[in-house]
């Protein structure tokens, strides 16, 4: 099967007869099967890609298709897919199947996209190097002793190795960026209210979002196009007519604003910061200008983004009771054991520490201490970036401070671990959209990512310019 780069090459190939959508999905199921060790998949829907490609020859056939037509595409395991198995990578939702479609994939399915299974993630999508999931971890395909990142890490995996043309992520705090960056593809995460997050599993509900990631820019436009625009399901989406994002050859010169506390900082990897200054210098010999700025703000980025999703997550957990749906303890005896049992057993060591932190900074004596704070520090941050934005094109900043790290090196710190999301959580924080570029790789052949980071609802610009970018990058 050919490695295909762009989804208008699969369906020139279609349409020319060189390949059918059953092929492909045989391709795709053969190196699924091949890549098991990685660990990407929860579960592989082989009977109804098959049956679903079959169906969709047949539209291939007619002349008449969707804009998806042999687009295999996994999803993480937070998202809805009706009468389909969906957990959060969590025991507490074991044998629990959803019962309607989420509104992101329901548009992918409407364009003839092919689902082909669910991948594994950090349990609820807590975590950043897919370490946290209740099946276990997964595995970075260009090193199988590292992490693929996290949360989307398996979706993201999925992608990297071939085993699905294209996944959707979902991102919080860095989720999609992060996965996408240490392994080599396009990542996006979108403006906060672009996508509906109806039918994602709600970890943190002002911070969370939708976004795909893929192997060009073409692709990632074109999915995010689709699932964007209103939904009535959705009170937090925006009521923008969705656009329809195409490349407009826009050259520019942009101007980039750099943080200079994310290029000195220290704990930047000398391979990380070696890339970025050959990118910046690339970028100003393409005629485009680089401006520095000083965003004293860095430090609280973490702390305000803990605080108010952990707060949020003690709330959107709390449906998880075992009374419903998902587990049961089986030595549970009254309501109140159910309640304890259920959730000891069925939540993982990472969940329980985001609940009871996010329980705490609630609790009558710390909320003006913790969380209406950090409320007030995010309204700044989100001035600040604004401010920034409105006087350059988009602020570049590496991706992660580091290359994919190797399984286990984090996992006994978890303050080590949240500083993995130093230079994503900013995105979610002022709700601007965000991208992940593969830009280079280090000497031991392991992918490193570039970040951008526009406006709210600056979709398009942030294509644009992330095309001179990778276009600067590979002169």
């Amino acid at each position: 099967m050919s490695n295909y780069h762009r989804i208008s090459d699969i369906q020139a190939d279609l349409t020319a007869g060189k390949t059918t959508c059953v092929q492909l999905v045989q391709g795709y199921l053969a190196r699924i099967q091949e890549n098991k060790h990685l660990n990407a998949f929860l579960e592989v829907w082989d009977e109804n890609a098959l049956a679903r490609a079959a169906a969709i020859d047949q539209k291939v056939a007619s002349g008449k298709f969707g804009k998806l037509a042999g687009t295999v595409i996994a999803i993480k395991d937070n998202l809805a897919y009706e009468g389909h198995a969906v957990s959060a990578s969590s025991k507490i939702l074991s044998g629990f199947q959803s019962l309607y479609t989420a509104t992101a994939v329901q548009r992918l399915l409407d364009e003839d996209a092919i689902l082909i299974g669910r991948t594994n993630c950090d349990e609820f999508a807590m975590g950043a190097s897919n370490e946290n999931s209740a099946y276990g971890p997964v595995r970075n395909a260009a090193d199988p002793e590292r992490v693929p990142g996290g949360s989307s890490g398996g979706s993201a995996v999925a992608v990297q190795a071939g085993m699905a043309h294209a996944s959707l992520g979902s991102d919080t705090g860095g989720s999609i960026r992060q996965p996408a960056a240490f392994c080599g593809l396009y990542g996006t995460k979108p403006t906060y209210g672009l996508i509906s997050r109806w039918g994602l599993l709600a970890y943190a509900s002002s911070f969370d979002q939708i976004g795909p990631m893929t192997k060009s820019l073409e692709d990632n436009m074109l999915l995010t196009a689709i699932m964007a625009g209103p939904d009535d399901s959705d009170a937090s989406m925006s009521q923008r007519p969705a656009e329809n994002y195409k490349l407009t050859g826009n050259a520019g010169p942009y101007t980039f604003a750099v943080m200079k506390q994310a290029v000195e900082h220290p704990g930047l990897d000398p391979e990380v910061k070696a890339a970025t200054a050959q990118l910046i210098a690339k970028l100003e010999a393409a005629g485009h200008l680089i401006t520095y700025f000083d965003f004293e703000l860095l430090d609280y980025l973490v702390p305000t983004y803990y605080v108010l999703t952990t707060a949020e997550a003690s709330s959107n957990l709390s449906r998880y009771s075992g009374l419903l749906y998902g587990h049961r303890s089986k030595d549970a005896k009254d309501l109140e054991t159910t309640f304890t049992l259920s959730r000891t057993e069925g939540f993982g060591e990472e969940v329980k520490r985001r609940i009871m932190l996010g329980t705490f900074v609630l609790s009558s004596d710390y909320y003006d201490a913790y969380y209406s704070k950090a409320q007030k520090v995010r309204r700044i941050i989100q001035q600040k970036t604004r401010e920034v934005l409105a006087a350059a094109d988009a602020i570049l900043i590496p991706t992660t401070s580091t290359p994919a790290f190797k399984l286990g090196e984090k996992a006994k710190d978890p303050i080590a671990m949240y500083l993995a999301d130093l230079f994503t959580v900013q995105a979610n924080i002022a709700g601007n959209c965000a991208i992940s570029l593969p830009i280079a790789k280090t000497a031991q052949g392991l992918p490193l990512g570039m970040q951008l980071m526009c406006g709210e609802f600056e979709e398009q610009k942030l294509f644009d310019v992330s095309s001179e970018v990778v276009r600067a990058s590979n002169s």
